[in-house]
């Protein structure tokens, strides 16, 4: 018989989502979903947080691009939750940390479960973006991220919304385009169904920008070692990314933007520890016109002045 409750626990620092075969835990100290249990296997390293930033391209180096927008580096490094707010079939709560929360017993149930985080840049002007999360019995979470256009901010490189999985996935199953692809570098790709094994880094000379994949219907990660780095020699178990209502675009791989702007060389990057996985509701094209260094098409740059938004569905 399908479930149709959840079970939520109110603790002080946490609200806890429970059901069959699932436990789910939002931090309000640490601003989003710490925890990501299914059937045992933790899928999340660090909670989900706003992606601002992608790592600079040659194309990018020159026409300056980095000069212009290179707020949103430090703006995409250094955020964090200013609010929590929840909601429980519907209906708006008071936020139940200590001492509010004593008011419960550890046995209320629920249809839907709802928490947003609303996070604010440390960009001049300043702006807000609120990412929810929507939990529902079958264990589905609809997650929307909303960036709050501002007038006066420098373009984006991207909009996003960024989670970090303990382990090197072994590899992943996506529908969409074939190969890398990006808003101005899309006209070859072939929508189908494609397996990719490991977590690819193109093999640049100077680490930059890689692997993005637009106009995505879903995309399945695949691990076999704990957050322990033991081998699950059982089974892989699979997350699942699926859209909402439009199509996607994602990156899938073993750095953060950071680790890979960092590095200088190719060899300079550390040997991989972590799953990257990002999912895109705006991206910046990849230009490359003249041998590198024109600015990309009109259509493919990101505005930091108008709303943008990224829905999808982990299962």
């Amino acid at each position: 018989m399908e479930n149709t409750t959840l079970k939520i626990v109110y603790a002080d620092s946490h609200l806890g989502v429970r059901g069959d075969g699932f436990e789910y835990l939002f931090s309000y100290q640490m601003g989003g979903l710490s925890s990501l249990k299914k059937d045992g296997t933790e899928w999340m390293y660090r909670p989900p947080k706003p992606a601002l930033w992608r790592p600079v391209t040659d194309n990018d180096r020159g026409n300056g691009f980095h000069y212009k927008s290179g707020i949103w580096l430090a703006a995409d490094a250094f955020i964090r939750a200013e609010s929590a707010s929840v909601c429980i079939d519907g209906e708006p709560i008071t936020l139940p940390l200590g001492p509010e929360n004593n008011k419960y017993t550890g046995e209320e149930t629920a249809r839907e479960a709802k928490i947003t985080f609303v996070y604010k840049t440390i960009t001049s002007p300043s702006t807000d973006i609120d990412i929810s999360y929507t939990v529902t019995p079958d264990g589905r979470i609809r997650v929307d991220g909303f960036f709050h256009g501002q007038k006066g901010l420098p373009e984006l490189p991207v909009f996003g919304i960024r989670m970090i999985m303990p382990t090197v996935a072994t590899g992943y199953t996506y529908e969409g385009l074939s190969g890398e692809t990006y808003p101005d570098r899309k006209c070859g790709g072939v929508h189908g169904e494609y397996e990719v094994e490991g977590l690819p880094v193109s093999n640049y000379l100077v680490p930059q920008e890689c692997g993005m994949h637009m106009d995505t219907d879903w995309v399945r990660i695949r691990r076999n070692t704990t957050l322990s780095n033991v081998r699950n020699s059982d089974k892989e178990s699979e997350l699942c990314v699926s859209k909402a209502k439009e199509k996607f675009a994602f990156t899938a791989l073993p750095y953060t933007p950071m680790e890979i702007e960092c590095a200088d060389h190719i060899e300079a990057l550390p040997l991989p520890r972590r799953t990257v996985l990002t999912v895109y509701g705006a991206v910046r094209g990849v230009g490359g016109m003249d041998s590198w260094g024109a600015d990309v098409e009109d259509f493919c740059h990101v505005s930091a002045e108008e709303d943008i938004s990224v829905s999808f569905v982990l299962s």
